[in-house]
C-alpha cells in the first residue's frame, strides 16, 4: 500500500451553506445566524450554554415524542441498554469473514451494519434501516404504518435481538406502530452515525500508515468532520445569563463543525492529522463535543468506537482505499455531516 504521503490531495467540498459558516465563523465564540438564532462556536460560552439546562425532550436528537407520546428518560434509557446489548452481542460473535465491503459508502458499511446488528430480525423491522427512508419521512411512516398492519408480527420467544423482542411484545395496531418506530429510532442511528463516520475518516486520510491507531483516525474523523455538526437548544431564559449577546427570544445553535477547526484550540486544524490524539483526552479536549457535552453525552458514544474500530479492521485488513479516481467528495446538508460517496476499491501495486 503506497504511504500516505504518495497519495494525490482529495478535496472536499461542502454545501453552500457549511462552507458560509466555515470561511466567516471559524475563530469566533458568538454571532447572529438569523433574526432569531444565534450561532455559538466558543468553547467556553457553549460550556455554559449546554451546562445551563438539561436538553428538552424535543431538543434530544433521537427520543423526540413520537406519534404524539412522550418519551421519558426512563423508556429512552432502556431502550438505549436494549441496543447496547444487542451491539455487545454482534461484537462477541465470530468475526465476520469473507466480506466484501468495496463499492460506495457509507451505503456498504450501513447494510453491514444493519445485518450484523440485526440480521436475525425479521424483514418489516430491518427494513425500517433503509437509507431510502431518509427521502422523506412520509415515506417513513407508510412503511411502519404497512409493517404494523400486516399479519405475523413478531411473537415474545421467537429467536429476535432484544430490540426486536422489545417490538414483539407490542399489541394491536397503534402498539405495533409505535414499536416500529422505536425499533427505527434506536437502531437507524448506530448503522447512519457509524457507517459515516467510517466513510468520512477513510476519505480524510486512507490509505493510512499501519502504526496509526483506529482509535486516533477516529477521533480525528470527528473533529474535522463530526456527524453531529450541531446541537440546537431553544430560546430560554438562562441563556442571556450565560452571554448578553444572545436575546431571550433567541434560539442558540451550538457548532462543533467550527470549535473542532478554531486555530486557538488546534494545530493545523485543517489537516488531518490522527496523531494529535496520542497526547489528547477526547473526554477534556476543549471545543471537541462530538458526542456532545460532558451533562449529556450522546446515548451511543459507547457503541460508535468500538463499531468504527471494526469496520476499519476489516477495511484495512482487505487492503481497501479510496478510489484513487475519485478527488472531489461532497459533503451535503443533512442532518448527519459527511461525504456523500467515497467509493471504496482494492488497492493494487
Amino acid at each position: 500500500m503506497p504511504p500516505p504521503s504518495a497519495v494525490r490531495p482529495r478535496t472536499t467540498v461542502f454545501s453552500p451553506r457549511l462552507a458560509a459558516l466555515l470561511d466567516d465563523h471559524v475563530g469566533q465564540d458568538v454571532f447572529r445566524l438569523e433574526p432569531d438564532t444565534i450561532g455559538v462556536a466558543g468553547y467556553e460560552v457553549a460550556d455554559r450554554v449546554l451546562a445551563a439546562r438539561r436538553a428538552t425532550e424535543t431538543e434530544r436528537p433521537t427520543f423526540k415524542p413520537l406519534h404524539g407520546h412522550s418519551i421519558s428518560r426512563g423508556e429512552a434509557s432502556g431502550v438505549t441498554r436494549t441496543i447496547g446489548n444487542d451491539v455487545r452481542a454482534a461484537l462477541a460473535g465470530p468475526a465476520p469473514r469473507d466480506v466484501d465491503l468495496s463499492g460506495s459508502w457509507p451505503s456498504k458499511g450501513h447494510l453491514f451494519l444493519r445485518d450484523l446488528i440485526l440480521g436475525q430480525d425479521p424483514y418489516r423491522l430491518r427494513l425500517l434501516m433503509s437509507r431510502n427512508l431518509e427521502l422523506t419521512p412520509k415515506l417513513t411512516w407508510t412503511v411502519i404504518a404497512l409493517g404494523a398492519a400486516l399479519p405475523g408480527w413478531p411473537r415474545p420467544g421467537e429467536r429476535l435481538t432484544g430490540l426486536a423482542g422489545r417490538a414483539a411484545e407490542a399489541t394491536g395496531y397503534q402498539g405495533r406502530r409505535y414499536a416500529m418506530g422505536m425499533y427505527r429510532r434506536a437502531a437507524a442511528p448506530v448503522c447512519f452515525t457509524i457507517s459515516t463516520l467510517v466513510a468520512n475518516a477513510l476519505w480524510l486520510g486512507s490509505p493510512f500508515d499501519d502504526s496509526t491507531p483506529n482509535r486516533h483516525i477516529i477521533h480525528e474523523s470527528l473533529r474535522l468532520l463530526p456527524p453531529s455538526w450541531n446541537i440546537l437548544r431553544n430560546a430560554s431564559p438562562e441563556y442571556p445569563a450565560v452571554d448578553d449577546r444572545i436575546g431571550e427570544h433567541d434560539d442558540v445553535l451550538l457548532l462543533p463543525l467550527l470549535s473542532h477547526r478554531d486555530p486557538g484550540l488546534w494545530d493545523d486544524p485543517d489537516s488531518f492529522r490522527p496523531e494529535r490524539w496520542k497526547d489528547l483526552d477526547p473526554d477534556t479536549a476543549p471545543g471537541y463535543l462530538p458526542f456532545g457535552h460532558a451533562s449529556e453525552r450522546c446515548w451511543g458514544r459507547h457503541m460508535v468506537l468500538p463499531l468504527a474500530e471494526l469496520l476499519l479492521d476489516l477495511v484495512r485488513g482487505a487492503g481497501l482505499v479510496v478510489d484513487p479516481a475519485q478527488r472531489v467528495g461532497k459533503v451535503p446538508l443533512l442532518g448527519l455531516l459527511g461525504v456523500e460517496d467515497v467509493r471504496l476499491t482494492h488497492h493494487r501495486a
